[in-house]
């Protein structure tokens, strides 16, 4: 049938009265009339009835009263976006494109809200080694997340939060015996940390405005093996302000500002057009925006005085 004659009869049996209902559906009496005639047709029954002034419905008209209404409600939710969506019925694996270093800070909140919502749902994370490529054209990966760039053209993004960079270096180096500015910065041998094997970056560029170099000795592909290596050696690296202090701390790091005038990074999360729309696709990606604003990891308490830590 008609899906427009359904919410005709649907109006008239709500109304009892042909010109109500016209006037609900925003069209004339008399083209009302003639749905109800073509209704009548339809269902082999007068459907509404003379009674004096009014019209009152026929047995038949009050059985299919909420049925219609029940039916007209689920063609609304069919084509209405997310009508429906339950998260807690949800079976899909989303797999995310990020550095290990966002990586390290997400994961956790991002698994314990999906957990709590969606226990059927997977998430797959996946280093930057897809990074400038088609990957999210091609559906290998449902979210990139970092700093964004090299997107194909009809890529949707979301900036989530600006972090600034700071240096990082075991608690006992010797820059730590002073003030540290941008010479004794340049001065220290650093980790260089690019998947690509780059040494030069935004900081270099920095130091030689000042006329000051410095000298990258050790190229990682991982901020992780960064961190482990500054832990074991008298190298200097970079981390994100204010992410994972409890990592830094029980690793015996600190960090430092850098003493130079470096802008932020604007980290976001990158989409391809077609999950745009998606109610599951929009649920993870609230998620794990909302997960790149939880509160970090927090240092652990010391192990009791006079006992070794495993």
């Amino acid at each position: 049938m008609d899906l427009n004659l359904l919410r005709a009869l649907d109006a008239l049996l709500r109304e009892n009265s042909v010109t109500r209902a016209a006037e609900r559906l925003g069209t004339s009496p008399a083209a009302m009339s003639r749905t109800l005639a073509r209704l009548r047709r339809a269902v082999g029954d007068p459907l509404l009835v003379r009674a004096g002034q009014g019209m009152v419905p026929t047995p038949r008209a009050a059985e299919l009263r909420e049925e219609v209404g029940a039916l007209l409600r689920g063609c609304d939710d069919v084509l209405r976006p997310g009508a429906g969506f339950d998260a807690a019925h949800l079976q899909r694996t989303f797999t995310v494109q990020a550095a290990d270093v966002l990586l390290a800070g997400v994961a956790g909140p991002l698994s314990e809200r999906v957990r709590a919502q969606a226990p059927r749902v997977d998430v797959v994370f996946l280093s930057e080694a897809l990074e400038g490529g088609p990957a999210l054209r091609q559906g290998s990966v449902d979210v990139e997340l970092g700093v964004l760039g090299d997107l194909d053209p009809e890529i949707r993004t979301r900036q989530l939060t600006r972090m600034a960079l700071v240096g990082v270096a075991r608690s006992g180096h010797p820059l730590f015996a002073g003030r540290i500015d941008a010479r004794r910065f340049a001065a220290a041998d650093h980790i260089g940390i690019s998947r690509l094997g780059k040494r030069l970056g935004p900081i270099d560029g920095a130091l030689a405005e000042l006329g000051l170099r410095r000298r990258v000795s050790v190229v990682v592909p991982s901020h992780t093996s960064a961190m482990i290596l500054a832990r074991d050696s008298d190298l200097v690296t970079l981390t994100l302000a204010d992410w994972l202090p409890g990592t830094i701390a029980a690793l015996g790091l600190r960090t430092f500002p850098i003493p130079l005038d470096l802008a932020p990074l604007d980290l976001g999360m990158a989409w391809h057009p077609r999950n745009a729309a998606d109610p599951g696709h929009r649920w993870f990606r609230d998620h794990l925006a909302a997960a790149m604003r939880a509160p970090r990891d927090t240092p652990r308490a010391a192990p009791p005085s006079g006992r070794h830590r495993p």
